[in-house]
């Protein structure tokens, strides 16, 4: 099954299904003399867990993660870091009743027809708890960034049509874990909450938007041509589950400004050279500029919902499929570390590329 390896330079594989025996990740090229914070990687671990508070998955996952190899007396040795995670509240038969129907729009009748067979149980491999192995990654990559001074924040920017209106750098990150829904906006955060609440009781799910942001990213990294920085991002962002579309910069609101308006005019500031604005998102011609890079990622609303759906079997036969077990009413508040996570990985790869560059 390819597919599962993430990066050139600093590269992850990710192994393990949803209710399988464990989870885990093999991180291969992070450098030596990095500080592995243990403490640090199982506080991510916890922000993307399942059953945190009232408006996400019950399942009850306490994420411990295991240190297996490539740290030696707190430091990276560089060699290969394995990491597993055990599963501890599986609950196989809540599959049972669609195990040969297909969910709509979950991946079932795709992994079906690709591979012949599926692990049901939770989706396998293509549940999101196998994001747990990137977050545990990410870490280490939140790690080896922050010797470099570069720090990746993400947010909840909107649930539904309820948005923040407010730019990011109106805002103050250190409100981002100060609600359950992570919204650093915290009059709208309350909105949210309460909004999600009555869409669970109301036996459906809702969509929403994360917002990530880096900040100290030196001018120089990413690839020309196909590896532009914002091209690995988008990548990175849409392999998460659930999720929809990616914008950085100004994205689609770009198409409404004329050129004059949206060029972001260079100028010398403490002997760097900077940009008046921002619109290119801290990225240009697919190379960092040294400026903030901050972009958008829209997920859907959660595909399994406890209203009965119409669908078909693995036989071709009309069947009704109603949702059961623990699932999430909307992803965004679990979907910020793996944001983050993703957005690290990135960006360490591509730190690593430009150093052998520069050596």
């Amino acid at each position: 099954m390819p597919g599962n390896s993430f990066g050139q330079a600093f590269c992850i594989t990710t192994f393990g299904e949803s209710h399988g025996k464990a989870l885990g990740v093999i991180i291969d090229g992070c450098p030596p003399g990095v500080e592995v914070d243990e403490e640090f990687i199982l506080a991510e671990l916890a922000r993307r867990r399942p059953g945190q508070s009232a408006i996400v998955t019950q399942r009850k996952e306490p994420d411990k993660m295991e240190l297996l190899s490539g740290v030696f007396e707190g430091m990276t040795t560089g060699t290969p870091i394995a990491m597993v995670i055990y599963n501890a509240d599986a609950r196989s038969k809540d599959y049972s009743h669609i195990k040969d129907k297909f969910r709509p729009s979950h991946a079932d009748f795709t992994y079906f027809a690709k591979y012949g067979n599926r692990d049901y149980r939770g989706g396998g491999r293509s549940s999101a708890r196998e994001t747990a192995a990137r977050v545990a990654a990410g870490a280490i990559a939140k790690l080896l960034l922050k010797k470099q001074g570069i720090s990746i924040n993400a947010y909840v920017s909107q649930v539904g049509k309820l948005k923040v209106e407010k730019a990011y750098n109106e805002l103050n990150f250190n409100d981002i874990e100060a609600t359950a829904i992570r919204c650093p906006d915290l009059e709208m955060a309350e909105q949210m909450i309460t909004h999600i609440k009555a869409i669970r009781k109301a036996g459906d799910t809702i969509g929403g938007v994360v917002t990530g942001v880096i900040q100290g990213c030196p001018a120089g990294l990413g690839e020309p041509v196909f590896d532009k920085l914002h091209a690995e991002l988008g990548k990175a962002m849409l392999s998460i589950n659930a999720c929809k579309g990616f914008e950085y910069g100004s994205g689609f609101a770009g198409v409404q400004m004329r050129g004059s308006e949206h060029n972001d005019v260079f100028i010398q500031e403490n002997n760097e050279v900077k940009t008046t604005t921002n619109h290119s998102g801290g990225i240009q011609g697919g190379i960092t500029n040294g400026m903030d890079i901050y972009f958008n990622v829209a997920f859907k609303p959660v595909a399994t919902i406890v209203q009965a759906q119409s669908s078909v079997n693995e036989a071709g036969e009309t069947v009704e499929v109603t949702g059961k077990g623990r699932h999430d009413p909307c992803v965004v508040p679990r979907a910020v570390p793996i944001v983050e996570a993703m957005a690290a990985l990135v960006l360490a790869d591509h730190l690593l590329r430009q150093q052998a560059i520069r050596e």
